[in-house]
C-alpha cells in the first residue's frame, strides 16, 4: 500500500504544479477515504500534505482544521502499530477514548511530523479565531519539545511555538505572558548561537513594548537591545535580512514618533525607502532575467536551429541563470517549508515574501506590498508637514494603487461589505484597509492644508467614509478619526460650530488619552473662532485640563498644541496683561515644535500669534520681522489663510501697504472661490452637519480577530495626521493647521 500512496502523491505533485488544487486534493483524500487501511504514518503525512493545500489555496480552514486535528490524533496511536504487530494486539481493540488523550511526547519517532501537525493545527486555530484550543495545542508542543532533546532541530521547533504561543497571548491582550513566551524563544536561539533568530525575537519583544507602552524606560531597553543584536550580525548577513531589517527600521520609527523624535525618525524613514527602491530594483532585474531566460528556452525548443546557433544560445542561457543564482536569495535552508503561509493563506511567488525567521518558523510580518504601502505612508507623514506635497502625492497615489491590488485579490470589490467576506480573509483585509483609511487621511490632510476643500471632500473624506460603513467593525477605529476629520473639514470652510461638535464626538469615540485631549484643543479653537463670550468660556474649560497635564504625555504634541491653544485665546480676548506673561510659553511652544515635530504649518502660524501679540504690545518691529517668517512659511506650504492673517496684521508697513493690500485682496477672492465650490458641494452638508455617521448593526458575523488583531506582528501603532485650527482676521479666512500625526488608541489589525 506504500506503493499506491506515494503514486497518489506524485500524482497530487502533478495537479499541483498545474495549479489543479481541487484534483490535487482529491488525489489525497483517496488514501483517506480508502477501505483498505494505509500505515498511520502515510495516513498522518497525506493529512497534512492536504491541510497545507487547502490552508494555502483555498478558504476552507473547516476542512484544514478536521485533516489536521485527525492527523493529530493518529500521531498519538501510531506507536501501537508495532506494539501489536510484536504481541498480537488488535489494533481495534485499543479504548478509542484512551487513544486521543496520549501525548505526543510519549513517541519517540517521527518528531518532526508530531511538530508540523501540532504548528498547523495552531495555525488553522489561529485564523479561524480559536484562541483557547491554540493555547492548548501550543503547551502540548512545547511540552514535546521540552522532552525531546537538545538537537538544533528541537530548539527551533521551540523557537517557533513560543512565536506562535506569543502571538496567541497578544490577541487576549496578555502582553506580559506573551513576553515572556518571547524572552524564552530569544533564549533559546541564543543557546544555539542563532544571531537572526535572537533579532526576530528581539524585535518581536519591542513590538510588544509599543504595544503596551507600558513604562517608556522598558521599551527604550527593548530599543536598545534591538540595536545591540542588529549590529552583531555582519554586514552580508544585515542584507540578506530583508523582512528583519524592514521590521526593525518600521518599529524603531513607530517609537521615535511617539517620544516626537521626527529628527531621528527620519533617518530610518530615509533608510527604508533606500532599502526599498533598492529591492525594487534588484526584483526587476530578476524579473527581466526570467523573460531573457523563457525567451532562450522558446529559441532552444527549435527542431531546425543549427548547431552553432544552440551552442551559443546554450551558453548564453548558463550565463542568464548563474546571474539568476546570484541575485536570488533563498532561505538558510534552502527549501521550502511546510508551513502555511504565516500570516493569510496565499502561497506567493519568490521574493513576494520578507521572512523574518527560518524554517520552521518561517514567518513573516507584513506581506511585502503592505510594508512597502507602509514605507509610502511614512514618506507621506514625515513629508506632508515640511510642505513637500509633490512627493506626498506621489507616495499616496502609489500606497493606494498598491492597496486596491491587494483588495481585489482578496476578493473585495466596490459591493463587497463585511458580511460578505470569508473568515480567513478578515484579518488580512483588515491590513489593508487600515492602510488604506491612513492613506485617505493624509490626502484630506493635505488637501485641507492647500485649501483644496473639493478635493479634500471627494478624494478624502467621502471615501472614508463609505469604507468605514461598508467595514464598520473591521474600521471600527476609524470611526474617531473620521470625526476628527470632519471637524477640521466644517472649521477650514468657516463652519466653527459645526466643527466643535465633531471634535467633542471624536473624543467620546476614543479610549486615547491623548486623542480625547487634541480634539479638545480643536474644539476649543473652534470656540474661540465663534468668537462670543459664551464660546470663549466653552474654549477655556476645555483647555483648562488639557493644560494642567501637558507635561504627562509621552512626547510634546498634546504641550505644543495647548499653548498654541491659550496663547490664541488670549490675543482673541485681548488679555494683553496675562498675554504678556504667557510670551515666555509660546516662544518655548514654537520652539519644541519646530526642534521635535518639525511641523512648519504649525510653526507658521505660532509665529502669526506671536506676531500680533507683539504688535498688541507695540513692538512693531520684532512684529513685522516675525509676521514675514510666518507669510514665507504660509507661502511654502500653499496655506491661504494663514497668509492672509500675516498680511493682515502687517498691512501698517508703509512702502508695502498697498503691495500687502493686493496681494491679500487676490489670496481673499481665491479663498472665497474655494469656499463657494466647497458649499455647493453635493457631500458638504452631510459632512458637516451635527450627526455622527449611521452604521447598519450588523447580525451573524463573528469578526471579533478583525477588532482584536490576530497577531502582535501586525498592530500598526502607526501616527496619523492631525490639525490644528487657527482663525483669521476674518470668518472666511479661517483654516486647520496640520499639526501632527499621532495614532489614536490602539488598533491592532
Amino acid at each position: 500500500m506504500e506503493t499506491v500512496a506515494e503514486g497518489l502523491w506524485g500524482l497530487a505533485d502533478m495537479h499541483e504544479k498545474k495549479g489543479e488544487i481541487g484534483k490535487a486534493v482529491k488525489c489525497l483524500e483517496a488514501i483517506c477515504q480508502s477501505q483498505v487501511s494505509f500505515l498511520p504514518i502515510l495516513e498522518i503525512k497525506t493529512r497534512l500534505r492536504i491541510a497545507t493545500l487547502l490552508l494555502k489555496h483555498s478558504h476552507n480552514l473547516n476542512h484544514a482544521k478536521s485533516h489536521l486535528e485527525r492527523a493529530v490524533c493518529y500521531c498519538s496511536y501510531s506507536s501501537f502499530v508495532s506494539f501489536n504487530s510484536t504481541f498480537g494486539i488488535p489494533f481495534n481493540t485499543v479504548n478509542r477514548f484512551l487513544l486521543q488523550q496520549l501525548l505526543l511526547k510519549s513517541i519517540p519517532s517521527c518528531f518532526e511530523l508530531k511538530c508540523r501537525a501540532y504548528s498547523l493545527l495552531s495555525q488553522c486555530y489561529h485564523l479561524v479565531g480559536a484562541i483557547p484550543p491554540q493555547k492548548q495545542i501550543l503547551n502540548k508542543a512545547l511540552e514535546l519539545a521540552a522532552s525531546s532533546g537538545d538537537g538544533s532541530s528541537v530548539k527551533l521547533w521551540f523557537c517557533n511555538f513560543n512565536s506562535q504561543l506569543a502571538n496567541a497571548l497578544i490577541i487576549e491582550g496578555d502582553y506580559q505572558n506573551s513576553i515572556s513566551a518571547l524572552e524564552r524563544g530569544f533564549n533559546c536561539a541564543t543557546e544555539i548561537c542563532y544571531i537572526e533568530l535572537q533579532m526576530f525575537f528581539a524585535t518581536s519583544i519591542l513590538h510588544v513594548h509599543l504595544m503596551q507602552w507600558d513604562d517608556v524606560n522598558l521599551v527604550e531597553r527593548a530599543v536598545n537591545k534591538c540595536n545591540e543584536v542588529w549590529e552583531s550580525i555582519e554586514a552580508d548577513k544585515r542584507e540578506q535580512s530583508l523582512g528583519l531589517l524592514f521590521y526593525n527600521e518600521l518599529l524603531h520609527i513607530f517609537y521615535r514618533l511617539r517620544i516626537c523624535d521626527y529628527k531621528n525618525a527620519a533617518q530610518h524613514v530615509d533608510k527604508l525607502d533606500a532599502a526599498m527602491k533598492a529591492d525594487l530594483q534588484q526584483m526587476q532585474h530578476v524579473q527581466d532575467l526570467t523573460k531573457e531566460l523563457d525567451a532562450l528556452n522558446q529559441s532552444l525548443s527549435r527542431q531546425d536551429l543549427h548547431y552553432g546557433d544552440r551552442s551559443a544560445l546554450s551558453e548564453k542561457k548558463t550565463q542568464v541563470q548563474e546571474q539568476l543564482r546570484r541575485v536570488s536569495r533563498v532561505g538558510s535552508s534552502g527549501k521550502e517549508s511546510l508551513e502555511s503561509a504565516y500570516f493569510g493563506n496565499v502561497k506567493r511567488a519568490w521574493g513576494d515574501k520578507l521572512n523574518l525567521a527560518p524554517p520552521p518558523i518561517d514567518g513573516e510580518w507584513l506581506p511585502k506590498s503592505a510594508i512597502y504601502a507602509l514605507i509610502d505612508l511614512m514618506v507621506v507623514i514625515f513629508g506632508r508637514p515640511k510642505g513637500n506635497f509633490k512627493e506626498c502625492g506621489k507616495r499616496i497615489q502609489s500606497g493606494l494603487r498598491t492597496i486596491q491590488e491587494e483588495l481585489i485579490k482578496l476578493g473585495i470589490s466596490d459591493t463587497v461589505r463585511e458580511v460578505d467576506l470569508q473568515h480567513s480573509a478578515i484579518w488580512m483585509a483588515g491590513v489593508y484597509l487600515m492602510l488604506l483609511m491612513q492613506f485617505l487621511e493624509n490626502k484630506v490632510a493635505v488637501e485641507l492644508t492647500r485649501s483644496e476643500f473639493v478635493e479634500a471632500q471627494e478624494i478624502g473624506l467621502v471615501q472614508m467614509r463609505n469604507w468605514f460603513l461598508r467595514f464598520p467593525t473591521i474600521l471600527q477605529a476609524c470611526e474617531s478619526i473620521i470625526e476628527m476629520l470632519r471637524g477640521q473639514y466644517a472649521h477650514s470652510v468657516g463652519c466653527f460650530s459645526e466643527a466643535a461638535f465633531h471634535f467633542i464626538e471624536a473624543a467620546k469615540l476614543t479610549e486615547s488619552k491623548s486623542m480625547q485631549a487634541m480634539c479638545q484643543v480643536y474644539a476649543a479653537v473652534s470656540y474661540i473662532c465663534i468668537g462670543d463670550a459664551e464660546s470663549s468660556s466653552q474654549a477655556f474649560d476645555l483647555i483648562g485640563p488639557v493644560y494642567r497635564m501637558m507635561d504627562s504625555f509621552v512626547g510634546v504634541r498634546e504641550k505644543t498644541s495647548v499653548l498654541f491653544a491659550y496663547g490664541l485665546l488670549l490675543m482673541k480676548q485681548h488679555n494683553l496683561q496675562e498675554a504678556r506673561r504667557f510670551l515666555i510659553r509660546l516662544a518655548t511652544g514654537l520652539q519644541i515644535t519646530h526642534n521635535h515635530l518639525g511641523n512648519l504649518q504649525l510653526v507658521s502660524q505660532y509665529l502669526t500669534i506671536l506676531g500680533s501679540l507683539a504688535l498688541a504690545l507695540h513692538d512693531t518691529g520684532q512684529a513685522r520681522e516675525i509676521l514675514r517668517s510666518s507669510l514665507t512659511l504660509a507661502k511654502k506650504l500653499y496655506d491661504i489663510p494663514t497668509q492672509i492673517w500675516s498680511l493682515y496684521q502687517e498691512l501698517g508697513e508703509r512702502g508695502n501697504e498697498m503691495e500687502n493690500s493686493e496681494y491679500q485682496g487676490r489670496k481673499a477672492d481665491d479663498l472665497q472661490k474655494r469656499l463657494v465650490d466647497a458649499n455647493s458641494s453635493i457631500h458638504h452638508i452631510e459632512l458637516i452637519e451635527k450627526v455622527r455617521l449611521e452604521v447598519r448593526q450588523l447580525h451573524e458575523l463573528d469578526v471579533k480577530r478583525a477588532v482584536a488583531g490576530p497577531s502582535m506582528r501586525v498592530s500598526l501603532d502607526i501616527p496619523e495626521s492631525v490639525g490644528l485650527l487657527t482663525p483669521s482676521p476674518a470668518p472666511s479666512s479661517s483654516r486647520l493647521v496640520d499639526l501632527d500625526t499621532r495614532r489614536r488608541g490602539k488598533r491592532k489589525i
